[in-house]
């Protein structure tokens, strides 16, 4: 079942860097949206929780080993101040995310369920990462961009909060283009074009210049298929198994039996091809 979006969006981050929000956040549609109060954003510095005189956030890990760990008192004291100032603020306290590199992966699934609740927490880490007993007590999702380490949470929260804002109504121009892009039917995004028809030797594909929107439909369908089971296997294999079988195979089948072709452009400028 598909969540619905909701209408209005606030997100918490707490940050040794409040300097970094918005960002890039502040630009473009998402920045539009920020103007307009489509959603709201409030940062927190985590060392404004110390309570030494040096405003220590971090110290050493027990037991040993390099780096230093994320203080509890201190997280402890900051993700309770956001609790207190979003109910303050007439908002329901949503889910709390810690941006670790060992939590869920972020997908388009995920983006959307965080899309669909009205208010989030980010908290960004650093260092060798957070105490546990603070995922433990707060219950913390932990989630992740992927298999790569980040010098902190900040870049990836700001990549989290823009992929959620894009869904939010009214922010992107064109509603139909959301549900076409990567991701969202389980599969990459088909190929583009635009002017001119022909460029450096390539002409557009035929079928899109046809103005058959059915087969042009069906044309991007499968070439999304196409580059899904080339370059996702994951991806393809969780679409196989969501899709009725005959429908796909057939599909695969059609595409296995067609010569490949590569359009090119004759020396006059018309389009013409031959055998790749």
């Amino acid at each position: 079942m598909t969540e619905s979006i909701a209408p209005f969006w606030h997100v918490t981050v707490l940050t040794l860097f409040p300097e970094m929000f918005p960002g890039p956040l502040g630009l473009s549609l998402a920045g539009k949206a920020l103007e307009k109060g489509t959603w709201t954003l409030e940062k927190l510095d985590i060392r404004s929780f110390t309570r030494d005189k040096h405003r220590s956030v971090d110290d050493t890990p027990f037991g040993g080993g390099p780096g230093m760990v994320m203080r509890p008192d201190v997280l402890d004291a900051a993700i309770r101040d956001a609790k207190t100032r979003q109910v303050a603020a007439g908002l329901k306290p949503g889910r709390i995310v810690y941006l670790s590199p060992r939590g869920r992966v972020l997908d388009q699934a995920l983006v959307r369920e965080i899309a669909s609740e009205g208010t989030l927490t980010l908290l960004c880490g650093r260092y060798e990462g957070i105490d546990e007993r603070v995922i433990e007590e707060h219950h913390l999702e932990e989630v992740s961009l992927g298999d790569f380490v980040l010098s902190g949470g900040e870049p990836a929260a700001l990549c989290l909060i823009d992929a959620v804002v894009r869904l939010l109504p009214g922010v992107m121009g064109n509603v139909e283009t959301a549900g076409e892009e990567s991701f969202e039917r389980g599969l990459l995004e088909y190929p583009h074009y635009t002017r001119p028809p022909v460029w450096s030797g390539r002409a557009v594909p035929e079928i899109l210049l046809s103005g058959h929107h059915e087969k042009v439909r069906a044309w991007r369908l499968e070439q999304a298929e196409k580059i899904t089971e080339a370059r996702r296997p994951d991806l393809w294999s969780d679409y196989l198994a969501s899709r009725p079988a005959p429908k796909v195979k057939k599909r695969r089948a059609r595409r296995a039996s067609a010569e490949p072709t590569k359009t090119t452009a004759t020396p006059d400028g018309n389009g013409g091809s031959h055998e790749g």
